[in-house]
């Protein structure tokens, strides 16, 4: 089987994860600056099988889009056009970084540790990927 691989896209950076082969177990892959994101993808398709990205889909608490969607759908238009043989589905990532910023806390991490938002979009991505993993 191939992996899932899941994108907590931000302005600045974007937190990836990804599955097992068996699809069982999502965990953080690393964070990414996005300009960089589509260059990322590319290489790591070549070293691993990837049968779908599952990409957050922010929404506010009406469940209407939230505004960073604007810059989510042209990277989901350039992320097609890369790799039309990849489907994408998307995931509800309503409280992820809150969700995010809490494991770390339950985990032990020391204050100055949870100041690093480039792991926050790790445990982002790979708590969207859980979710959709879930829903399964």
């Amino acid at each position: 089987m191939a992996r899932i691989l899941a994108i907590d896209y931000g302005m600045k950076r974007t937190g990836i994860a990804v599955t097992d082969t068996l699809q069982i177990i999502a965990s953080g892959l690393t964070t990414v600056n996005t300009s960089e994101l589509i260059s990322f993808l590319k290489a790591y398709t070549k070293e691993e099988e990837v049968e779908l990205f599952v990409i957050g889909e922010p929404k506010q608490m009406d469940n209407t889009a939230s505004e960073s969607e604007a810059l989510i759908l042209p990277f989901i238009v350039k992320l097609e056009k890369q790799f039309p043989q990849i489907p994408i589905k998307r995931v509800d990532e309503r409280f992820t970084s809150k969700m995010a910023f809490q494991t770390m806390i339950d985990s032990g991490l020391k204050k100055q540790q949870r100041k690093n938002k480039a792991l926050v979009d790790e445990i982002s991505a790979t708590l969207i990927l859980q979710s959709y993993l879930y829903s399964k």
